[in-house]
């Protein structure tokens, strides 16, 4: 059949076509109707699709699965024939235009109508996704803006089209791409969208597709912004009108009237000449690039509302934590002391760094600990002790033994007071915490952890992910245990845990477990910890102190949203200084400081890019003293003093990566966890080319770097003890002073 000329004697199975039509991905949409009158929109699909093998199957199963679904922003599927000679789709006629066609007529969407287009489109795709079934082409073409509110067509062929299948990420990655759409005209521009939807919307377009948000996490982000209702319609007079006259002309057509065509022709987008996935998170990234260059394309500002009633938590709002009794905290929210454009940034660069001493090993170490005096050396064979100032070996080995390599998910050493922890096996015993004096190298205690499984037989501990910390006379160990069900499976229900010992003995003292304590931050004094928790793909992350004075009973508790990454265990993701718990917030973008054991706001800190493109802050850390908290922004680093926010230096890595330079939205710098730590005048952090840094914690300017081309493809771990770095590469053991002599 030749579609190019349709007139209203062509006919499609039961329906004859009406006149006009449009194109979307190759196919052809026509208006219909039954020989009873009932109005449908067909999808009559493309020969080149047609012809791809397989396709028909694909089609028959995405249209079966179609039939299925039940969404008030779904256009219903009302009929299809996959063995037709032209197989074809029929849905239900919806009287609307398409999102393309009334941007490229009408112009970018206001604000409150693209929160009702993201609303709708997310409703549509959690309904989709529900079912076990992916959409696969939602776009401006796809998407019909009706009286009512969006809605997606073409459900059960679009998700039939070939190459690589498509997952719910994608159709997340297409809405923020259709909602982008409306919000800047058709240009791939970040800035045009509103501080209301910037993060989340920028969140479906990141390049790495575990980070974008489900369907359902950016409904529940917008509900609860708790913005306004809109009144009356919610789009424009001249869109409505637009709209009224195309409803009425098919009304003309169907009842046999007029030569008015039932679409206004919209654009005909010819199959692979749209902006693809690919080339828009690479424009996106390319235009993340001259911001993460130099620091001075970000401005920063102590004021991080775009809500400034207080509300907590809501995603791109002031995220307040609650009282510990559970209410909000009313006072008003403290700007911090910062200029619009901050310090002059320092791009980095120094010279090599002039190692102490370099020692080769008979085993390439797993785990690293260091006081100002001793390195312990674990590897899957011994645990030895090196001179901190000789590289030379002090004590005898030891039997215990780590075959799991440090890393963000696991770090099961720790060092206070004169003594080593490290969790271990033994030649009879898996699974054991082990004290060691640092004095002499030999054991003080030694702990079964296995007999402190949470929940009996039905759990297995998930030793590798554990993570120990010291403050005072406690020793934690936070983990993670798996409901088992019979069967071992990743989306087996999962339960952290915290269990404090006592340093001097080993004793337990007590434990606790939940499915909301995923990653644990335990500062070095006071006896607050900091439990964060998300769950992927159900509800937004939130923080919520655990009181270790009270054997582990929570305290306050606040929303997080768009967290996904709290659910990961291992290393904190979240800071202490001097008093306060820090963590990002609001729109990824903010940087808040609450009182540790109130929860109350005493600060926050946001960062934006000058051009309005969105940056998204990575894991802070502080200095030694609590003075100073250091957080990733991009491919930069910033010092902001602890007591107020105040922003002190900026240092722009020069080591960074193309992917880390070029990718704001996830903070590429390799920064945070063990991969920043601080020594009492000098920060170190390894970058995205795995470059590690000394900088000098006044000034931010670089003392040396130092760089390793024949390390691991995991690179090489390295702990500070002192004045020195100690750097494990291969069998090979490295010190290097602080100062670099």
């Amino acid at each position: 059949m030749d579609h190019s000329g349709v007139d209203g004697a062509h006919r499609i199975g039961p329906y004859a076509l009406l006149g006009g039509q449009s194109t979307v991905g190759g196919s052809e949409v026509f208006a219909a109707r039954t020989d009873e009158g009932l109005l449908v929109t067909v999808t009559v699909v493309g020969s080149e699709l047609a012809a791809d093998p397989g396709f028909r199957d694909r089609f028959r199963a995405a249209v079966e699965a179609a039939r299925t679904l039940s969404s008030a922003f779904l256009v219903p599927v009302v009929d299809a024939d996959a063995d037709a000679p032209v197989p074809w789709l029929a849905t239900q006629f919806t009287a609307g235009l398409p999102l393309r066609q009334v941007v490229d007529r009408h112009g970018p969407l206001s604000e409150p109508a693209l929160r009702v287009l993201a609303d709708g489109l997310a409703r549509a795709l959690a309904a989709v996704h529900a079912a076990g079934t992916i959409h696969g082409g939602v776009s401006p073409d796809s998407v019909l803006l009706t009286m009512d509110g969006p809605r997606i067509t073409a459900v059960g062929c679009a998700g039939a089209t070939g190459g690589p299948a498509p997952s719910p990420t994608d159709d997340m990655f297409d809405l923020g791409s259709a909602v982008l759409f409306a919000a800047s005209g058709g240009e791939p521009d970040t800035g045009a969208l509103p501080v209301s939807l910037r993060e989340v919307i920028g969140g479906c377009l990141y390049p790495e597709p575990p980070e974008r948000p489900t369907a359902e996490q950016l409904v529940d982000y917008l509900r609860h912004q708790d913005l306004p209702a809109l009144g009356g319609s919610w789009l424009p007079p001249a869109v409505t009108s637009d709209m009224a006259a195309t409803t009425a002309a098919v009304g003309s057509v169907s009842s046999g009237g007029g030569d008015r065509a039932p679409f206004p022709p919209p654009p005909v987008i010819a199959a692979g000449t749209g902006v693809s996935r690919r080339k828009l998170i690479i424009g996106l990234a390319g235009g993340a690039a001259a911001l993460g260059g130099t620091a001075v394309a970000l401005a920063f500002s102590g004021d991080s509302s775009p809500a400034a009633d207080g509300r907590a938590g809501g995603p791109g709002s002031t995220a307040r934590p609650a009282s510990p009794s559970g209410g909000r905290s009313t006072s008003a929210p403290s700007a911090s002391p910062s200029s619009t454009d901050g310090p002059e940034p320092v791009v980095l660069a120094g010279p090599d760094a002039v190692k102490t001493w370099s020692e080769a090993g008979k085993n390439a170490p797993t785990c690293l600990e260091a006081s100002d005096k001793v390195v312990m050396v674990v590897t899957d064979t011994a645990t030895s002790f090196l001179d901190a100032a000789t590289g030379k070996s002090v004590f005898d080995p030891l039997n215990t033994t780590n075959a799991f390599r440090t890393s963000s998910f696991k770090y099961p050493t720790a060092y206070a007071d004169g003594v080593f922890y490290l969790l271990c096996d033994t030649p009879s015993q898996s699974g054991v915490l082990a004290a060691f004096d640092a004095a002499g190298g030999k054991s003080k205690w030694a702990t079964n952890l296995s007999a402190y499984d949470p929940g009996g037989a039905t759990l297995v501990s998930m030793y590798p992910s554990n993570y120990v910390a010291v403050a005072g006379n406690t020793v934690y160990v936070c983990g993670q245990v798996r409901q088992l069900d019979g069967k071992f499976s990743a989306e087996s229900p999962t339960t952290g845990y915290i269990r404090a010992f006592n340093a001097a003995t080993g004793k337990m003292l007590w434990q606790v477990k939940g499915t909301d304590i995923n990653n644990v931050l335990v500062p070095p004094s006071g006896s607050h910890l900091l439990a964060a928790s998300a769950v992927p793909g159900k509800k937004p992350g939130r923080v919520q102190m655990i009181d270790a004075g009270r054997k582990g009973a929570r305290g306050w508790k606040v929303s997080v949203p768009h967290t996904s990454s709290y659910f990961t265990m291992g290393w904190p993701l979240t800071c202490y200084a001097a008093g306060l718990f820090l963590f990002a917030g609001g729109n990824g973008n903010t940087l808040f400081a609450v009182d540790a054991a109130t929860g109350r706001e005493k600060w926050h800190q946001r960062f934006d890019a000058k051009n309005g493109d969105q940056v998204k802050i990575g894991t802070p850390f502080s200095s030694q003293d609590g003075a100073t908290v250091y957080v990733p922004v991009g491919s930069d680093l910033a010092a902001l003093a602890a007591a107020d926010g105040t922003l002190r230096w900026v240092a722009v890595l020069d080591g960074a990566s193309e992917s880390g330079r070029s990718n704001l939205f996830n903070a590429s710098l390799r920064l945070g966890g063990k991969n920043a730590q601080c020594s009492a005048d000098t920060v170190f952090a390894t970058d995205s080319a795995k470059t590690l840094w000394a900088i000098d914690a006044a000034t931010g300017r670089a003392r040396w770097k130092y760089r390793d081309p024949g390390q691991p493809d995991v690179g090489f771990m390295w702990t500070v003890g002192g004045d020195h770095v100690f750097i494990a590469s291969h069998l090979t053991m490295t010190a290097i002073a602080a100062h670099g002599r």
